[in-house]
């Protein structure tokens, strides 16, 4: 007979032999995490939550990298000009954005988040920017005052082939379909017509509409979740996905995440947890972030210095998501597209022809609606199915009151016809020599300048560079304004051109581009120390922080 003490320890080896696959799934998947706090949600939770919240009075504005008495001078009165200039020449559009600011909650966060928290309560109270615009023309928006910008905001995306051509297809897709009017629940025949062609484009079998990107998204990891009975979704280091909680954990979501795996892109480490774990239900994947691997979305509000980077890759991204497909398929895991962003922008079958990979769904959004909010899920027939013939009762239930709206059908019929358009067709041809071409010239231009800024480009979508050390990069998207080129309220971290741009357009942008990073230069914002680097930026912006919170 076995005494006690012996079945003590027999029972407790047992278990520790037990632990032991336990633990190291543990450490691969702590592995497969970025380091950075993109890739720890809960952490990055928890530094936001600490974060205090803290201005610089007029001196510290001017002087945050302790610049000299001469170069403080140099930038007040370009300050002081910036200001005068803006507040003058669009009062309408700005005396319209402030009146209405108390009762729209997207302008209180979008005017405090253009810029560092630091420096943004004295800009606030100084500089006056407008939010109302009235009406588009080919690659220009005109505000209130008359004013005409050159639009690099792109409207997050949508426009891609100029505002006329938006324009043009909403107007007809509300004809199309005004016999019809506000009936909702059945179809307007341009939902089979418009079915049957994002079928082709996708290659996917069945299509399903929905009202915003977001909510595709949403609907995607549902059905993947719900055919394959796994809990948890991987999502990429940096990567946006819309803002429901389980796409967008840490900063900026309340909720703590959950079944969600946030790992690295483009890494062995991730690779090994698909192939190991039996929880994973599906793959999310932003081909934006190819210009930006594990990085979030690049905004001026985080431009403390000049350590943004981006650099856009194609045979790397090629190669990682071929990696990426044949893992899933070995081990059932759905690979989704998030193309709500991109989709169209790389061409007419997107990023799956464009990076030559074969989605198990694909969500789109913004172009495909011509003009108006959409969501679209595509997939293989397995996958969208909400229901079980076998079990009644086990269903995976969407509906929505406006999906499949008849004027938004209408409009997607019209976009979808004209996408086989010849001059559709010219605007996505040579997608790569034409942009990356472009983006050269400018950089060419700028090099030429003397002036420390760079762009890099995943075709049309350029993020802006700063070649060396400074606290005041984010100033650079007043000088564009004052220039009149558009940017959307991230500043220069998107700067989205429609294809419709003919090269003369392009070079009037890199004409005021220029002009813009000159200025700003000889009003002293690019001043550098002997001492001044990105590194102790960083570090002097620590300890104000630590400073503040003890």
């Amino acid at each position: 007979m076995t005494d006690p003490l012996t079945l003590t320890w027999l029972a407790a080896a047992a278990a520790a032999v037990a632990l032991v696959p336990r633990a190291h799934r543990r450490l691969q998947l702590s592995l497969a995490k970025h380091p950075s706090l993109t890739g720890h949600s809960r952490m990055a939770q928890r530094v936001a939550r600490l974060l205090p919240g803290y201005a610089y009075d007029e001196a510290r504005f001017f002087a945050a990298d302790e610049a000299p008495a001469e170069v403080v001078a140099q930038r007040r009165a370009g300050f002081g000009g910036l200001v005068a200039t803006l507040n003058s020449r669009h009062a309408q559009s700005a005396a319209m954005t402030k009146q209405a600011r108390p009762a729209i909650s997207d302008l209180q966060f979008t005017g405090a988040y253009r810029v560092p928290f630091q420096f943004s309560p004295y800009l606030r109270e100084r500089l006056s920017l407008g939010s109302f615009v009235q009406r588009s023309d080919g690659i220009t928006i005109t505000d209130l005052d008359g004013e005409v910008f050159i639009d690099l905001t792109g409207s997050y995306g949508v426009n891609l082939f100029g505002a006329d051509f938006y324009k043009a297809c909403m107007a007809e897709g509300l004809a199309r379909t005004a016999d019809l009017g506000p009936v909702l629940g059945h179809y307007h025949p341009a939902v089979a017509w418009n079915a049957e062609q994002l079928k082709a484009i996708s290659g996917l079998d069945e299509v399903s509409f929905h009202m915003s990107g977001t909510e595709a998204v949403m609907q995607a990891v549902r059905l993947a979740r719900y055919h394959t009975r796994r809990t948890h979704l991987v999502r990429f280091s940096g990567a946006y996905h819309g803002w429901w909680e389980d796409v967008q954990p840490g900063p900026g979501n309340p909720m703590p995440p959950k079944n969600v795996y946030t790992l690295k892109e483009r890494d062995a480490d991730t690779l090994r947890v698909l192939r190991t774990r039996k929880d994973i239900a599906c793959v999310l994947v932003n081909p934006l972030q190819a210009l930006h691997p594990n990085k979030a979305a690049p905004g001026d509000s985080s431009l403390i210095d000049s350590g943004r980077a981006a650099a856009y890759d194609k045979a790397a991204t090629v190669a990682w998501l071929k990696e990426l497909r044949e893992v899933c398929t070995a081990r059932g895991i759905v690979l989704i597209f998030d193309e709500v962003f991109m989709g169209f922008r790389l061409g007419v079958g997107g990023a799956q022809a464009y990076f030559g990979v074969q989605a198990d769904m694909v969500t789109y959004g913004k172009t495909l609606g011509g003009g108006f909010p959409v969501g679209v899920v595509c997939g293989k027939a397995h996958l969208m199915k909400r229901y079980r013939e076998e079990r009644p009762a086990d269903i995976c239930f969407a509906r929505g009151t406006f999906n499949a709206h008849p004027a938004v059908m209408g409009a997607m019929q019209v976009f979808l016809e004209r996408l086989h358009s010849a001059p559709v067709k010219a605007m996505l041809s040579d997608l790569d020599a034409v942009w990356n071409g472009r983006a050269a010239r400018l950089n060419q231009r700028l090099a030429d300048a003397g002036v420390p800024v760079r762009v890099a480009n995943l075709t049309s979508v350029f993020t802006v560079l700063y070649t060396q050390p400074s606290r005041y990069n984010w100033m650079l998207q007043f000088y564009l304004r004052r220039e009149r080129l558009l940017l959307s309220w991230v500043g220069s971290g998107r700067l989205i051109f429609s294809h419709n741009f003919s090269e003369a357009e392009f070079d009037e942008v890199c004409a005021r581009f220029v002009a813009a990073g000159r200025a700003m230069q000889a009003d002293g914002w690019w001043w550098q120390g002997a001492q001044l680097s990105n590194k102790g930026i960083r570090r002097r912006v620590l300890r104000e922080m630590l400073a503040e919170r003890f």
